[in-house]
């Protein structure tokens, strides 16, 4: 990974509507150096696209001159930290990526769940009821009413502690494929209900 260029400095955003709730730190799912940006007119530049850690926004930004990104690399886009990223231009569209930033999505979405298990599996711990009659847990790919029935009866015995835990315990196959594939789904678009991503 490139370390921050000396003309870098702390990450602008364009103006905003609604209310600031922004990403921390994102992953580059692509890069054209010499591009030009879909959701902001008139501006150019080194236009990175990223996926957010946090919310999975999918986030068009413009990297600091002489800066370089990789694919995968992890960088800062809080404006009160230094970043080779100068300005964060705001979310863009699922539809409006190059091809290679949405082939990149389900591996990143994979990466950051790995790297932050702890999280997800605290999302089987406490996964409530969407209504009365539907659980978020019902939404998951390869998750019916049958596996939530039994996840919620031994994540009341004891919280699960990890995806191997919650195989054991349930039979649940691949409790971290099921998460990766629901906010692949969200983040591309393919449901409506999103648990996990900012659209």
């Amino acid at each position: 990974m490139s370390s921050v260029p000396a003309g870098a400095g702390r990450v602008e955003r364009a103006p905003q509507r609604g209310p600031k709730r922004f990403e921390e730190f994102a992953r580059v799912i692509g890069v054209n150096r010499r591009g030009r940006s879909v959701t902001s007119r008139g501006r150019d530049g080194t236009i990175v696209t990223a996926i957010g850690e946090n919310r999975f926004t999918l986030l068009e930004m413009i990297g600091a001159e002489g800066a370089t990104f990789e694919t995968g690399e992890r960088v800062c886009v809080d404006r009160e930290q230094e970043s080779k990223v100068t300005l964060v231009l705001g979310k863009v569209r699922y539809e409006r990526l190059s091809d290679q930033a949405r082939g990149q999505i389900p591996d990143t979405i994979e990466k950051i769940v790995d790297e932050h298990e702890d999280r997800f599996v605290n999302y089987y711990n406490k996964a409530d009821h969407l209504t009365t009659r539907v659980h978020a847990l019902d939404q998951f790919p390869g998750i019916g009413r049958a596996y939530t029935k039994t996840i919620l009866e031994e994540r009341g015995r004891r919280k699960f502690d990890s995806f191997e835990d919650i195989t054991e315990r349930t039979g649940l196959d691949d409790p971290r494929w099921c998460i990766v594939q629901r906010i692949v789904e969200e983040v591309t678009g393919k449901t409506r209900t999103c648990l996990f991503a900012k659209r």
